[in-house]
């Protein structure tokens, strides 16, 4: 980021050298003018009406109408002789709590950044700031405009918020605002429900401009010469609603149908890594079984033919068949001489 400005925050008798940084940036597609047969360029000259001659802009400056059409010309000399005390600085004028001040009130959004030998009554300011739970209330000329502002804490760095003056807020001088409509009770009811099933915290990152990307793709898609394919987007009606009851009623259960789908999503999400967690490991364990088994196989192949062994030994039990007479008459002398 390049700083647009240099300065100094007035905080008492403290003076913090400060560097303004732009903190928001906008993301839309630009354009240029250009002939449609061709696409040359279009381009605009600076010409006096008067006699249609182009205008160098050094010779311009800055021209006020009165009512009756006379032009009063202001020049650079003139705005410099005006008294601006807060050119270059951030005058803090008063510390008030930040919810009541309306956000109608603020314009653009800039970063404050301490100079080198800043940083320490910066980090006091910043500090002191986000312990109090206010907003600095204060006053500073950027581009030769004096401007309200505030101060507050956001991740660490001072972020001022320029306003629009009191006086710059139209009134909304509606005609339905004096006019009486009769609600019914059930009709408050609903709409209040349809207000709590569709409540929620507030996630920026959930929230894309759609329209910008759709253009980039048409334009991406005339850059490598295919065709654009579109795609129908439901669109709100825009018609009387004839029952509000029933229109309230469908709203409500859309909500909760909605949150119901989007917390089942992110459940069967969670399961599904679950699962697939698992995979890899059952995997292996099958694998590694698969390997543990064959080897086993293996050997017990190896030793099959070691089972026949037992036919063999058949002639054994036929010795030991001949030898059980011999062993009862041994008995039958032992059962003698115990006599």
């Amino acid at each position: 980021m390049r700083s647009i400005w240099k300065g100094s925050i007035s905080f008492g008798l403290v003076s913090i050298g400060v560097k303004l940084y732009s903190a928001t940036e906008e993301r839309d597609v630009s354009f240029h003018q250009v002939r449609r047969s061709d696409g040359s360029r279009i381009r605009y000259k600076r010409v006096a009406e008067a006699d249609g001659e182009e205008v160098a802009y050094a010779d311009i400056a800055k021209g006020y109408q009165l009512p009756g059409g006379e032009t009063v010309v202001l020049t650079d000399e003139d705005f410099a002789d005006l008294p601006l005390p807060t050119a270059r600085v951030v005058d803090v004028v008063q510390f008030v709590p930040l919810e009541q001040i309306d956000p109608i009130y603020f314009a653009k959004s800039y970063y404050l950044e301490p100079e080198k030998n800043a940083v320490k009554p910066y980090v006091l300011l910043r500090d002191a700031l986000d312990a109090s739970g206010q907003a600095g209330l204060v006053k500073v000329a950027i581009r030769n405009r004096e401007q309200l502002a505030t101060l507050r804490v956001r991740d660490g760095v001072i972020v001022m918020e320029t306003m629009i003056w009191p006086d710059e807020v139209r009134e909304p001088a509606f005609g339905f605002l004096d006019a009486e409509v009769d609600l019914r009770p059930q009709e408050r009811s609903m709409a209040e429900s349809l207000v709590a099933s569709m409540s929620g915290d507030f996630d920026p990152s959930e929230y894309t401009d759609d329209y910008r990307e759709a253009l980039q793709q048409v334009i991406d898609a005339k850059v490598e010469g295919r065709e654009v394919v579109e795609t129908e987007q439901p669109q709100p009606s825009a018609g009387n609603v004839v029952d509000l009851m029933s229109a309230l009623k469908a709203s409500v259960e859309a909500a909760k149908k909605g949150r119901a789908a989007a917390a089942s999503t992110s459940g069967s999400g969670r399961a599904t890594a679950a699962v697939e967690d698992e995979r890899p490991a059952k995997k292996a364990a099958a694998e590694k079984g698969a390997a543990t088994k064959a080897p086993a196989k293996k050997a017990a192949a190896k030793k099959a033919p070691a089972k026949k062994a037992p036919a063999k030994k058949a002639p054994a039990k036929k010795a030991a068949a001949k030898k059980s007479p011999a062993t009862k008459s041994t008995a039958k002398k032992a059962a003698r001489k115990s006599a």
